[in-house]
């Protein structure tokens, strides 16, 4: 039967119900490096703060969240477990997932380590360099928890238990706020000094702050265990080598795919570098806002995985291409409504990071060319999320390497540095990126969706029953 709209209407409820909690995680999350930003714009010398900690934190993500992307392979075979019943063989997969975790940790220092020296002779002011290196030295502390959150996450959605996930994100956020004004700033109480660590301090925070969020989602899946007795403390926990194995092969493309989306971000952040810390400020600002509306469709986009997954496990493949299809309209639907408000207001966004005239001025004509690739960022990253639910994880990695390094970059350095649009010119060149990378994400999904039936699974406990797609 074919995939009708009434069909995927249907999917509003159940695709709803299990993004909101995760749009509320994810922009939390943003809003992790939101306020480490607000806050250090407010440190002396603004431009110079902020630059720092853009090219730090921008290295980071980039470096972690690629690495740990892979991680995210654990959607597909948790939902598709889930979905079929076999809880057994899901935690399974979620011990397999905390072992991929601590190697992918040890892998994840080691790199951020070796990433210093290569910030370090990075053609950048020497006072941003040393207060970037710095941030990215206490952040790296956080490389263990941030992996383990990663995995203890996909399972509990993959479980529909993403309330705790949502309340994890929120209360943190506070925990980093209060950690932010603490350590950034001097104080001095009766019985108390600290002296201030200007940005590091921001650095200091979020660590604590991932550590929080680690501890918090352990003890809600112990809770959750607990109430639905899953079985999670007496199952075998003998090594399967081949889960490893699958794990690796289908969550690094999903990693990589990751990598080359942040990358190209930090690749401009570079570029933007190059042109002076108030070109570089201003690019900070505008990536914090187009990150912070890029989390509603991701956080859809791994609602959408789920229940394609989920469906599948059923074996109900109309019902995961209206689950796919909804999770697409529903990005797009949002991205449409943030370019409005991209559009309209700009300086008052812009305002509300720093008073800085000047950085404002930088900031505003980015926030306008990011107005413009919303809606496609949105079209890419939830069909990504819909593919991935049926186990296609090499797609959105391919269309994103011709999108953003083959087209993208080339026309933004072109229109940046030989057309001497500056910044601005960068980030048209991302536009161009994306307004490929969307619609060809868009045709990969359709051609999946009409194909799921052709390539269910047998069964979802052995080693060979994954569904891939043949796109």
């Amino acid at each position: 039967m074919a995939t009708t709209l009434a069909n995927i209407r249907s999917q509003t409820r159940p695709v709803l119900a299990l993004a909101l909690p995760l749009i509320l995680a994810e922009v939390g999350w943003m809003f992790m490096a939101v306020t480490d930003t607000i806050m250090v714009g407010h440190l002396p010398h603004p431009a110079m703060t902020i630059s720092a900690a853009a090219l730090a934190q921008v290295l980071y993500n980039t470096l972690a969240f690629g690495i740990g992307g892979v991680l995210l392979g654990l959607d597909t075979y948790l939902s598709q477990a889930h979905g079929a019943g076999e809880i057994d063989n899901a935690n399974r997969w979620l011990f397999h997932g905390f072992l991929m975790a601590a190697i992918l940790s040890g892998v994840l220092y080691a790199v951020i380590a070796a990433a210093q020296l290569a910030l370090a002779r990075m053609p950048i002011d020497p006072a941003i360099l040393r207060q970037s290196v710095s941030f990215l030295k206490a952040l790296n502390l956080s490389s263990p928890a941030l992996m383990l959150y990663l995995t203890l996450r996909r399972y509990l959605q993959a479980f529909n238990h993403v309330r705790p996930i949502a309340i994890a994100l929120v209360s943190a956020n506070l925990i980093n706020a209060l950690g932010d004004w603490l350590l950034l700033f001097p104080h001095h109480w009766a019985l108390l000094s600290l002296p201030g660590y200007g940005v590091t301090g921001a650095a200091i925070s979020t660590t604590i702050s991932r550590y929080y969020l680690f501890a918090l989602l352990l003890a809600a899946l112990w809770w959750m265990n607990r109430r639905h007795d899953y079985g999670l403390l007496t199952m075998p926990r003998h090594f399967e080598l081949w889960r490893l194995q699958r794990l690796a092969l289908l969550g690094a493309p999903v990693g990589g795919q990751i990598f080359v989306e942040i990358s190209i971000f930090a690749a401009v952040t570079a570029l933007a570098g190059t042109l002076g810390p108030l070109p570089l400020a201003g690019h900070e600002i505008a990536l914090n806002c187009a990150s912070i509306t890029w989390m509603v469709p991701f956080a859809i986009s791994a609602a959408g995985s789920v229940r394609v997954g989920q469906a599948i496990g059923r074996r109900a493949p109309d019902e995961a291409a209206a689950a796919g299809w909804n999770g697409i309209s529903l990005g797009a639907i949002f991205m449409l409504s943030a370019s409005v408000v991209l559009l309209v207001f700009p300086h008052t966004i812009a305002h509300a990071f720093t008073a800085d005239a000047a950085v404002i001025a930088a900031t505003v004509p980015l926030l306008l060319v990011a107005a413009a690739f919303q809606f496609f960022d949105g079209l890419q990253v939830t069909a990504a999320g819909a593919l991935r639910g049926v186990g296609n994880t090499h797609a959105g990695l391919i269309v994103q390497i011709v999108g953003y390094w083959l087209v993208g970059l080339p026309i933004g350095w072109l229109l940046a540095f030989r057309e001497n649009l500056g910044a601005v010119g960068l980030w048209l060149g991302l536009c161009a990126g994306l307004a490929v990378a969307g619609p060809a994400l868009i045709v990969i999904w359709h051609r999946a969706a009409h194909g799921i039936a052709k390539t269910l699974p047998v069964g979802l406990a052995e080693p060979t029953a994954n569904l891939i797609s043949r796109d």
